[in-house]
């Protein structure tokens, strides 16, 4: 083709096209679905640098077709993708394929709405934002405005998000701005001032950097946990001793690691106690799940007295990424934070006003309107028990094996578990050899590409091997819907399969 030539699928949408168009959409939805349904994590796993070298490409000097660029997508790029649908990976959150969400998620594609402004960008996407952030809010028992109050989007409460990481980071300067009210403009005059108190070992990584990004530097108290939770008197005594310099204390209504759901009412008390004016967070990206069932609901009890609390639907809710909330108990809190520009942002319901960081907003979240919708609360509460309900199995799948040992109760729907050597005494046991063990296993598995199981280090909190070491797990994750009985046992049998070739030496 001549340069400078084009196609027809080069020029821009029009109605003599639409058909075409729609044709291109169903291709690639096609090759999207099928990928979900295939049984395999992977088709092809090939080394990072291969990878690189067989991706990596120079730009195209002439125009192509839309079916070349198909094409090109479907031998080389998806073969090496990760398929979170498959029931063999077991290793991490949501697959991301509600067939609402979706819907959403292709409706949001083609509206193209801009959130960062009402009235022109977004008449009707801010309004359902709203609601599906009203939603949220009464899930965790937050009260909302009747609707007739809701007179600009400093009432909605909350700030639809990309995910966790930016939720944090909000919350954290909510925080600041309670601790010291004018910090946006004055800025930060002595960071001592703005400490956070976060659980030792098992919090996320988003905290710690929020607070880099927002300008105060590491200033962060780590308190000793127990079985993943606070220790209350530990917590107790790191108030005391900083008294004064704390803006806020952080806990997790599920850590990023057991999923366990830390005691909000019991750190609530001994916070309040020591200081009415530090700022409460609770992450609940994981525990947000906890609140769709009346039978799991009271594992997150106390969470609605928090002053701001982080969700992720693309974790437990089956969205696709990215979609995540922060949510705050007091809506007027959001106006600390808030900023405006005469250019975009004059009306009194602009999102942008309140999502520091981002300008054009997408409006992620149709796909989880459509989500919560189709589902209703009931549906909801299905999702939830049925996922608890397949960890506690896999849990019990763990425990009857000799050569497997389980670190922590089941809370939501992760289960870490170990391989134990066969040359190991648990009652004696040899850390450095366990850890090797899984860090081998999980090694060949990752190599092998047919079953996945995440893997990181966790302290020993509940003194299963040896209170405080840090081990190595595997974890087990039940948010595929896709995951049967035989799928469990199938990795279980593969896990012990390297184990035993470890044994031997071999692995």
């Amino acid at each position: 083709m001549p340069p400078g030539t084009t196609t027809d699928q080069t020029r821009p949408f029009a109605a003599q096209s639409r058909d075409e168009t729609a044709e291109l959409l169903t291709k690639a939805v096609n090759l999207g679905l099928d990928f979900k349904l295939q049984p395999e994590v992977f088709l092809e796993r090939i080394p990072s640098v291969e990878a690189r070298d067989r991706l990596i490409s120079s730009f195209p000097v002439n125009p192509g077709t839309v079916e070349d660029a198909l094409a090109e997508f479907a031998e080389t790029m998806l073969p090496l993708c990760k398929n979170e649908a498959s029931p063999q990976f077991l290793g991490f959150g949501d697959t991301g394929d509600d067939v609402g969400a979706l819907t959403g998620g292709v409706l949001a594609l083609l509206t193209q709405q801009n959130l960062i402004n009402q009235s022109f960008d977004s008449p009707s996407a801010t309004f359902i934002e709203a609601t599906a952030l009203r939603w949220l809010r009464e899930l965790i028992g937050y009260t909302n405005p009747q609707v007739e109050d809701l007179k600009t989007v400093l009432d909605f409460g909350g700030v639809i998000t990309h995910g966790g990481t930016m939720s944090n980071s909000l919350a954290m300067m909510l925080a600041r701005e309670h601790k010291v009210p004018g910090t946006m403009e004055t800025g930060v005059r002595d960071p001592g001032r703005f400490s956070i108190v976060v659980p030792r070992d098992i919090g996320h990584y988003s905290v710690k950097s929020a607070l880099k990004w927002i300008g105060l530097g590491y200033q962060v108290i780590e308190v000793d946990t127990e079985g993943f939770r606070y220790d209350l008197k530990a917590l107790e005594r790191a108030l005391r001793e900083h008294e004064g310099r704390i803006m806020s204390v952080v806990v997790y209504a599920g850590d990023s690691r057991t999923q366990t759901v830390d005691d909000l009412r019991g750190v609530r008390d001994v916070v309040r106690a020591a200081d009415e004016r530090i700022w409460l967070h609770a992450d609940a990206c994981w525990g947000l799940m906890c609140s769709f069932s009346d039978r799991l609901c009271g594992k997150i009890a106390g969470i609605e007295d928090y002053d701001s609390v982080t969700v992720d639907p693309h974790k437990v809710m089956a969205v696709p990424h990215s979609l995540g909330a922060l949510l705050v108990r007091d809506p007027a809190s959001l106006k600390a934070i808030s900023s405006h520009s005469g250019l975009i942002m004059g009306d009194d319901f602009d999102c942008g006003q309140v999502t520091p960081f981002i300008g054009t907003k997408a409006w992620l979240s149709l796909k989880l309107w459509m989500m919560m919708r189709t589902h209703g609360r009931s549906g909801l509460a299905k999702l939830a028990e049925d996922r608890v309900d397949k960890a506690l199995r896999f849990a019990d799948l763990v425990d009857s094996h000799d050569r497997l040992i389980r670190l922590h109760t089941v809370d939501m729907m992760a289960v870490t578990f170990m391989y134990i050597p066969a040359d190991v005494d648990v009652t004696a046991p040899d850390i450095e050899r366990i850890n090797e063990a899984n860090l081998r296993i999980h090694e060949r598995m990752l190599a092998d590409g047919t079953w996945h199981l995440h893997h990181f280090g966790l302290p020993d909190d509940d003194g299963v091997l040896k209170y405080g070491v840090t081990l190595y797990p595997l974890r087990f994750m039940a948010a595929n819907p896709r995951i049967e009985e035989h799928h469990m046992t199938g990795v279980l049998d593969y896990i012990l399969e390297l184990g035993a070739t470890f044994d031997e030496g071999s692995l």
